[in-house]
């Protein structure tokens, strides 16, 4: 059966705009059928502890030998193979002060092991080439092509490399900025924009998740 795995990060489990977005990718999914199941990981409510050891970057044949917590070894499995068995990714992606939410963070490290998921020089592993990962990303300012801010948002960018580059996963970036306008007063000018960016993310969406071939 198809299967969906969600993740979401924003640290406002209630007026979030990322979970707001990923919320409209998931139940478009269910509509394609009784078929197509949600697997959903909260990265804000049960947050991944970071790596325990840099050994865990690298495919881990005898912990013992290694020193490593076997717990800490047996998440890493359980967070890997929850990928494995996807046949999309849904990331919700707030902007937190330009980067990544640190949930996040910790679950890429997770994921990223080279060897494993990603390709090394001898072993040019990519079990998830191809799979679609659809990114759901809310930016609570503008970073329009030619202005000063054009190239502050440095979560994005991790993402392509990490999953697309190096993981080989086709990414599909969906944006709505401007998220702030509706809270911060001096932002009220720019509220029109971010309302119909929320709506044409919120269409793309549902347009993605009833056509991504699986």
């Amino acid at each position: 059966m198809p299967t969906l795995l969600q993740l979401d990060c924003s640290a406002d489990p209630t007026a979030s705009r990322s979970r707001e977005l990923t919320r409209v990718f998931a139940d478009a999914w269910r509509r394609r059928g009784d078929g197509y199941v949600v697997r959903h990981r909260d990265l804000h409510a049960d947050p991944l502890p970071h790596l325990e050891s840099s050994a865990l970057h690298w495919p881990v044949s005898d912990p013992g030998a290694l020193g490593l917590d076997p717990e800490a070894v047996a998440r890493q499995q359980q967070v890997i193979q929850e990928l494995l068995a996807a046949d999309v990714l849904l990331i919700g992606l707030p902007l937190y002060n330009y980067s990544l939410p640190s949930t996040l963070k910790a679950w890429l490290d997770r994921v990223h092991v080279p060897g494993v998921l990603a390709p090394t020089g001898a072993a040019p592993t990519q079990p998830l080439r191809g799979r679609p990962v659809v990114v759901a990303t809310t930016r609570g300012g503008a970073y329009d092509p030619g202005t000063p801010t054009a190239d502050w948002d440095h979560a994005t960018p991790v993402l392509r490399i990490v999953l697309g580059e190096a993981l080989g996963m086709d990414v599909h970036v969906v944006s709505a900025s401007l998220t702030l306008a509706e809270r911060v007063p001096e932002m009220a000018e720019h509220r029109e924009r971010s309302r119909t960016e929320m709506g044409a993310a919120r269409s793309e969406l549902e347009r993605l998740a009833g056509s991504l071939d699986v």
